[in-house]
């Protein structure tokens, strides 16, 4: 499991031979690291005095937002490896048998089936990073100033995510034959990266005007 590498192991493997892990693996890492970046703004906040000057909800907002980031960060690391998996399933399909009319339907079907397991992992990576920024937003309106820059980073790291996912999804969209299918696809992830490049921009101007 990549998760259990320690970073030197991880960063070892993905620069050697071995398509795994990848961009998508990659992706959702930085996902986690975003969110972990938030979770810390929000322990460096929790009980100071910045804190107890917050409305009573304000502090429920940064309350349920170190929840938040602090679960997310671990679900995308599980991505990390549902992401291997995924790619996997594309590969061991192509291995299959093609010598008769009927295998090479069952291939087929079963190329087309990994293909859409394939998007279905950085699409939801996308998605959730994507709705991590209403905590990171969080983070820098109400959390430790001196931690802002992290904030910062988290968003940073956040976009990157969104966009190295949208990646690994459009490969594997151009394998598929369902026209409609990657019609409604690739809708999701423009608004995403458009919408994504948004909350960055709101996020990174709050970070500027306190430093």
């Amino acid at each position: 499991m990549l998760d259990t590498k320690s970073v030197r192991e991880f960063i070892s493997e993905l620069g050697s031979n071995s398509p795994v892990p990848g961009g998508g693996s990659v992706a959702a890492l930085s996902s986690s690291l975003a969110s972990a970046l938030s979770s810390m703004v929000f322990n460096l906040t929790v009980g100071k005095k910045a804190y107890n000057s917050l409305s009573e909800e304000e502090k429920a907002q940064v309350n349920s937002s170190l929840e938040i980031t602090s679960n997310l960060k671990d679900e995308f690391l599980d991505l990390m490896n549902e992401d291997t998996v995924a790619f996997n399933s594309v590969m061991e399909a192509f291995k299959l048998p093609k010598e008769t009319e009927e295998e090479k339907a069952i291939r087929s079907e079963k190329i087309q089936e990994g293909y859409k397991v394939a998007i279905a992992v950085p699409l939801e990576v996308a998605k959730r990073t994507f709705n991590l920024y209403e905590h990171i937003l969080v983070a820098v309106k109400y959390g430790n100033k001196n931690a802002i820059s992290d904030g910062g980073v988290a968003a940073l790291m956040a976009q990157s995510a969104i966009e190295g996912a949208i990646l690994n999804v459009r490969i594997n969209l151009s394998g598929l034959k369902d026209e409609e299918y990657k019609k409604v696809i690739e809708s999701q992830i423009n608004m995403l990266s458009v919408k994504g490049l948004e909350k960055q921009k709101e996020i990174l101007n709050i970070v500027n005007e306190n430093l």
